[in-house]
């Protein structure tokens, strides 16, 4: 689905200029002159994420930028802070009242999209997190966290050069830790020189950026199960936006330009390193806390036990911003017979098979649960009935195109799969609609299965 951006600039032409760019980007766009209209705004419906122009100190904008920062519902908002000075002084300033990045007037477009772009990346990130913590709240479970403190894990990779040797001792003493040096040629290296950093630093301001690999390194970094959770910023050459957007759109985390004093560096990276700790924190809160409860031990997935609180989050969350939730039941077709023929040993490992189609194969966001034998659930938010019936269709071809492995001394099988699909654009609020909405998947499910099996039906509600 679509980000949800809010603009805030008193000048009329700014906020019309950006706007149209924005709409041609397919985002959803609000926007207004001042702090009051926003704030109506963002009750009415909270963006994603706010362009907001701070160089008008009569808007008080700083102010609004503390503001939503210090507010638990408006603190997740991603801020971009436009029009500042092209100085390192004024964009510490804003990046120090709460924006997450600054950008002077001309924008680059390139860049103001990869920036966009890699922001609501995190944002779906931390959105989903957040959501999955405030589940394992509500079932009982939950960890105390601690601010960004201690000695944290730093990796700097450079060429070689002096300014690359100021910057680790930069970075060292405002961060009170110790800057681990790697060449680009060791940083990929597979016996584990770079596991467990926390932030890794990228010293791209050589004149030949394509000839350095830096590119490909930054993708790299992003994509090995070793440093794909590491945050990375890149120092990139000063007026050069594309390669900074280029670097945006590759994986990294923020980019500051060459010309940055130390204090803004110091900023920005400790703003890295304290947001994957919290990350990190959420992730074992998921994972630590609410495994032994509320996971299926046979395929790992989420039992019925997490199903009714998560959908219960997932409504609410539809309701606060009208996205549409789709909820698939999927049974495996005639299971019983797999069990009888060949055991339930073998009937263990087609769960298990299925289990990891059907989480491979949907994003990060999506609930995938066991309810019990042979039944699935899938929870999408921000899913219209158009994709919902795309992913259903897409989901029967993945089980039935390709064979079961039943192990050794076993013939592979042919699978197949029912799904019943229903989808609601606003939950109604009512208690128990949860459950009706779960009927209405079960229904189409029986639909599915009474018209011949491995097929898809669409409850008729939403059909």
């Amino acid at each position: 689905m679509p980000g949800r951006i809010l603009i805030i600039d008193t000048v009329a032409t700014n906020r019309i200029v950006l706007k149209v760019k924005m709409l041609a980007a397919q985002f959803v766009v609000d926007a207004c002159a001042n702090k009051e209209e926003a704030i109506v705004l963002i009750a009415e419906n909270q963006p994603d994420l706010i362009l907001m122009n701070m160089s008008d100190a009569s808007a008080d904008q700083h102010s609004l930028c503390h503001d939503l920062r210090r507010n638990p519902e408006t603190a997740g908002i991603s801020i971009i802070a436009v029009g500042v000075a092209d100085t390192s002084i004024a964009r510490f300033a804003a990046l120090d009242a709460g924006a997450d990045d600054v950008l002077a007037y001309p924008v680059n477009d390139a860049f103001l999209l990869a920036r966009i772009r890699s922001m609501l990346r995190v944002h779906s990130t931390g959105e989903e997190l957040q959501l999955r913590e405030g589940t394992s709240r509500a079932l009982g479970f939950e960890e105390q966290r601690s601010a960004f403190e201690g000695t944290a894990s730093i990796a700097l990779v450079t060429s070689g050069s002096m300014e690359s040797e100021k910057l680790a001792d930069t970075l060292g003493k405002a961060l009170r830790s110790t800057v681990k040096t790697l060449r680009p040629s060791d940083v990929l290296r597979s016996d584990d020189t770079q596991t467990g950093q926390e932030l890794i630093v990228v010293d791209a301001r050589q004149a030949d950026i394509q000839q350095s690999g830096f590119f490909g390194l930054v993708s790299d970094l992003r994509a090995r199960p070793q440093t794909r959770l590491a945050m990375q910023l890149v120092v990139v050459p000063k007026d050069k936006p594309e390669i900074a957007a280029m670097f945006l759109d590759l994986g990294a985390d923020d980019v500051v330009p060459a010309a940055s004093d130390s204090a803004e560096m110091a900023l920005r990276a400790r703003r890295l390193i304290a947001r994957k700790r919290k990350h990190d924190k959420l992730r074992d809160t998921v994972r630590d806390g609410l495994h032994a409860a509320v996971t299926d031990s046979l395929t790992g997935l989420y039992n019925r036990r997490y199903v009714e609180p998560h959908l219960a989050r997932l409504a609410d969350q539809s309701r606060k911003t009208g996205h549409e939730l789709a909820v698939m039941m999927i049974d495996i077709d005639h299971f019983k017979s797999v069990n009888d023929t060949y055991g339930h040993a073998a009937g263990d490992l087609v769960l298990i098979e299925l289990s990891h189609r059907l989480r491979e194969n949907l994003r990060a966001i999506d609930l995938v649960a066991r309810m019990g034998g042979e039944e699935f659930l899938i929870a999408m938010p921000g899913t219209s009935v158009v994709d919902a019936r795309l992913t259903a269709d897409r989901l029967c071809e993945l089980v039935n195109t390709k064979p079961f492995n039943l192990g050794v001394d076993q013939p592979a099988i042919k699978v197949t799969v029912s799904v019943g699909v229903a989808v609601s654009g606003q939950i109604k609020p009512e208690k128990g609609s949860i459950g009706k909405f779960c009927e209405q998947a079960d229904k189409a499910l029986f639909a599915a299965k009474s018209a011949g099996r491995d097929q898809v039906a669409m409850s008729m509600s939403v059909a």
